[in-house]
């Protein structure tokens, strides 16, 4: 996630559409070919049996509806809801609209027909019993942030974890099963439903500890989590998944059960990283949390080159500096290399105080003035230092000048805010996405010539961001070791980055005149970062990509996410929803069904 404006400040203030079918080969369905039923359809449940899931839920099934509808309804309608589509919090709170709307020719936000407002265990259990005797496609959604689509689908019955955000911390937590063999340890239990900003704010500001979450405050925590999961400090504190130490899940058989490494340790295994919405309804999850480090700070800087040959040597310095000066614990975030001869810095650090952090990067900018001819830092560099207990804190975020944005509808939490720079992301439209794991080796001396000239052939075509908090390697012994116990693709284990080029559109969706998605537009610009991600694959020995970043089209995605674990992954899938009740595009087991989830391939 893009932090330049937040370190800028805080330095100077001291409708349907389809997506591809799999080019895999099938694997062979478990049972006999089935298809989940469709309103109208016969078996879907009469008015009487949704009055009883209600009845069950004390209340909380709820129609869904979108937003949007009212556009379709009426386009006057449409100078209402479309501002709101750029605050993540309306987006969020609203069970028809997800925080993405759509990826061209891949999928549009479609809203359930119903939703379970899940506020109880009890709640999801019953929607999950409900969706597996009425043969529904069931959907599960907390924080709505994937860019794959996993958290919509039409037809579908919604669970809905959002109310479920319940923080509690503890001093020494050992999990259920685990008395006598696990040390206890600080922890916290957070509810499927809780936002990242807000689980900081508990941890960081009011309590001086440290969890690994996302960098983005609105993303959710469990499917965060059960992704692998990737804040500003992982390269210190490891992966998000790494620091799970137990989650309750309520499986296909609508069995509540809690996974940790003394109870059903294969599922525990399985959610570090195998992927949400693919496993089971996540309602709980504690989290070890760390010691926070004195000062967190930033670092921002923009250097245009005044030609392309300086661009050329301006990439080359950069890579050269990152890898004798950057790549150890202290550092993550962003390096954008991008078609205009510019190199965008968003860094973030732990750790080091303001002293110690230009010190670092003094050679740097001594290189670049250098030789003002060739290289113009177009506003000057920031770096500051701030206490960690405030980096989250909303209050003291409020003061600081287009830091963060606040929820602006009328009574909203005063706690609800969001960093600026993710204001872009809020109701966007994605036209392409890829990522790719960049080994470790490719910034040593030998190879790094090789690095920079790819990375610039692939900024000829479109911006790409080398995100070093994402990759392991330089990261401490025990946070790697954490990562290979986790489901995750092992590249990341050797990755000291992962690699992003992506482009995106404002808020926008099909039928609605005036407001549907610049298609010729997203096709070009898709074209442009698959020809930037391919001037970087050949120094790839094997492809490897993060499931929540990763291509929509990719055929090969149980390799590229998951690689030698994909087998395993499988087996544990096959345990717990052996009819494939859990389905998400490019998920465990989904290769067996169709695109849509709604017919078993046999």
């Amino acid at each position: 996630m893009d932090r330049r404006r937040l370190l800028q400040t805080v330095a100077m203030a001291p409708l349907a559409i389809a997506g591809l079918p799999d080019l895999w080969s099938i694997a062979p369905a478990r049972a006999a070919a089935s298809t989940r039923v469709r309103p109208g359809q016969p078996g879907w449940p009469s008015s009487a049996e949704w009055a009883e899931l209600a009845s069950s839920t004390g209340g909380r099934l709820v129609a869904v509806r979108s937003p949007l509808a009212e556009c379709m309804a009426d386009a006057t309608g449409c100078d209402r809801v479309f501002p709101l589509l750029r605050n993540p919090y309306f987006l969020g709170d609203e069970p028809g609209l997800t925080q993405t709307l759509g990826w061209v020719d891949a999928w549009t936000s479609r809203p359930s027909v119903n939703a379970v407002a899940a506020e109880t265990t009890a709640d999801v259990v019953a929607a999950v019993n409900f969706a597996r005797d009425k043969n529904l496609r069931l959907v599960v959604k907390g924080g709505g942030h994937s860019y794959q689509g996993t958290s919509n689908a039409a037809d579908s019955l919604l669970v809905w974890t959002r109310r479920m955000d319940a923080i509690t911390l503890h001093d020494a937590f050992v999990g259920a099963g685990c008395e006598g063999r696990q040390a206890p340890r600080p922890a916290v239990s957070v509810g499927a439903g809780c936002l990242w900003g807000r689980v900081y704010d508990a941890v960081s500001t009011q309590g001086g500890r440290y969890v690994q979450g996302g960098g983005c405050m609105t993303v959710g925590v469990a499917g965060l989590i059960q992704s692998g999961g990737f804040g500003s400090f992982s390269k210190r504190y490891g992966m998000a998944a790494a620091s799970l130490l137990e989650a309750e899940i309520v499986t296909a058989d609508g069995a509540v059960r809690i996974a940790n490494a003394c109870s059903h340790p294969d599922l525990f295994w399985a959610l570090k990283g195998g992927g949400g919405g693919s496993l089971g309804v996540v309602t709980r999850l504690t989290l070890a949390t760390h010691e926070l480090a004195d000062f967190v700070g930033g670092v921002s800087a923009s250097v245009r080159a005044q030609s392309d040959d300086a661009f050329r040597d301006l990439v080359a310095a950069t890579v050269q500096f990152y890898a004798e000066a950057l790549f150890n614990p202290h550092w993550g975030e962003q390096i954008a290399f991008q078609p205009d001869n510019t190199v965008a810095i968003s860094m973030v650090f732990q750790g080091l105080g303001q002293a110690e952090a230009e010190a670092v990067w003094k050679p740097f900018f001594d290189f670049l003035a250098a030789s003002p001819e060739r290289y113009v830092l177009e506003a000057p560099p920031q770096i500051t230092a701030v206490p960690a207990r405030q980096f989250w804190d909303p209050d003291y975020l409020r003061t600081l000048p287009n830091v963060v944005l606040s929820d602006d509808r009328p009574g909203a939490p005063a706690d609800n805010v969001f960093w600026t720079g993710n204001l872009s992301e809020a109701g966007h439209v994605l036209y392409g996405y890829q990522s790719a794991w960049m080994p470790a080796d490719l910034i040593a001396d030998e190879r790094r010539a090789g690095l920079a000239a790819a990375l610039f052939s692939a900024s000829r075509h479109w911006s790409v961001s080398l995100h070093v908090n994402k990759g392991l390697a330089g990261a401490p012994p025990e946070a790697i070791a954490a990562a290979r116990e986790t489901a995750t693709h092992p590249a990341v284990t050797t990755a000291f980055a992962l690699l992003i080029t992506a482009a995106n559109g404002p808020p926008a969706y099909p039928g609605l005149p005036g407001h549907e998605p610049d298609i010729a537009t997203a096709r070009q610009r898709s074209e442009a970062v698959a020809a930037a991600m391919g001037e970087i694959r050949p120094l790839l020995p094997t492809f490897a990509a993060y499931v929540s970043e990763g291509d929509f089209f990719d055929a090969d995605w149980r390799q590229s996410y998951w690689g030698p674990n994909y087998k395993r992954l499988l087996a544990v899938k096959d345990a717990y929803d052996p009819d494939g009740l859990f389905f998400v595009h490019h998920g465990v087991g989904s290769e067996r069904w169709s695109e849509d989830g709604f017919t078993r391939l046999g």
